[in-house]
């Protein structure tokens, strides 16, 4: 028998029509959710007291999932956290560095469409969640989605349109759901260490910054020189590559001075920053910036936001930034 405890934070699946259009509705998903009952399965739902559109989260809310995880995790053997798509892959990121030790299955899931229309996504992505969170060998927060299984640090929105609205560009998935569930354990994730969750500091001031042509450089790096920022990321161009813009290097070199991270993506989908594929990379990493490699924005956002609330020294955070913790990164 299997224990699941079911986190409803809100979003799109158990929004219902309001005269003000969709919203969420109360009391609403526990109803719907009664359809997955099974033998050799027991779950208990805990809905939260206010329902948020997930576009609306902050840190505060994602240490409220951490708690609601914390508390119960010696009484359930996995856990479903339905959400809203827009920034699942945040919360999913964040719960995947902020679950220490964690030696259960966390599945995250949500849908395009609400239970309540005919067409809704919901159904399968609920029935899929279920069955990897009755996974006891899956130590690791994963995202169900579309028939699909992704690592949660390495997943993204990709589509707004589409049901196949999530995939992790750079990894391949855990499991794909057909008739049958085709489970790749090789690549799951075993546990490490004790079970330690860490609550997040919710007024860490942290920002990705895109790098765009034109004045776009110099604006990130008076950002970075006057912004007050406790860590940043900037989004360059294909491989890691940027102006050697003055503003922007003295931005990075100001975050270095003052011990604060600025971890240096790529905006491309697909592939890794690479210092020294071109030249153009080189005067970022020379001013202090850290390449991220193929970590997502919503990963290389969450790991900054666990370490420095973790308080760890400049050395020792920037030591930890260049280690894959959870699988989110190719080394």
């Amino acid at each position: 028998m299997s224990r699941i405890l079911v986190l409803y934070t809100g979003g799109t699946i158990g929004m219902d029509h309001t005269p003000e259009g969709l919203a969420p509705v109360p009391g609403l998903l526990p109803r719907l959710l009664q359809r997955f009952e099974r033998p050799g399965m027991q779950f208990d739902v805990v809905e939260f007291e206010q329902l948020i559109d997930s576009s609306a989260i902050t840190p505060r809310q994602w240490n409220q999932i951490i708690d609601a995880l914390s508390a119960s995790y010696a009484r359930y053997d996995g856990f479903v956290v339905i959400h809203g798509t827009d920034t699942l892959a945040y919360t999913a990121s964040v719960l995947a560095f902020a679950l220490r030790g964690l030696a259960k299955p966390v599945v995250l899931t949500g849908a395009q469409l609400p239970l309540v229309h005919p067409r809704s996504d919901g159904w399968a992505n609920l029935a899929d969640a279920f069955e990897a969170a009755c996974q006891a060998d899956l130590t690791e927060v994963v995202i169900a989605f579309d028939r699909l299984l992704l690592r949660g640090c390495r997943a993204r929105k990709l589509d707004a349109e589409r049901f196949d609205g999530f995939n992790s560009p750079n990894a391949a998935p855990l499991a794909e759901f057909a008739i049958s569930a085709h489970w790749h354990r090789q690549r799951w994730l075993r546990p490490d260490g004790e079970w330690r969750p860490l609550r997040l500091e919710e007024n860490l001031k942290l920002a990705a910054l895109m790098l765009t042509p034109g004045h776009g450089s110099t604006l990130a790096g008076q950002a970075l020189r006057d912004g007050g920022l406790d860590g940043a990321i900037l989004l360059s161009y294909g491989s890691g590559n940027a102006p050697a813009d003055p503003a922007l290097l003295d931005g990075v070199a100001a975050m270095r001075a003052r011990g604060c991270p600025v971890l240096t993506l790529t905006q491309v989908v697909k592939g890794a920053v690479a210092v020294g594929a071109y030249a153009a990379s080189q005067p970022l990493a020379r001013a202090g910036a850290q390449p991220g490699g193929d970590l997502t924005p919503e990963a290389a956002l969450a790991k900054l936001h666990v370490l420095l609330s973790a308080g760890l020294a400049p050395e020792a955070l920037r030591e930890a930034l260049g280690r894959s913790w959870r699988g989110e990164m190719t080394v």
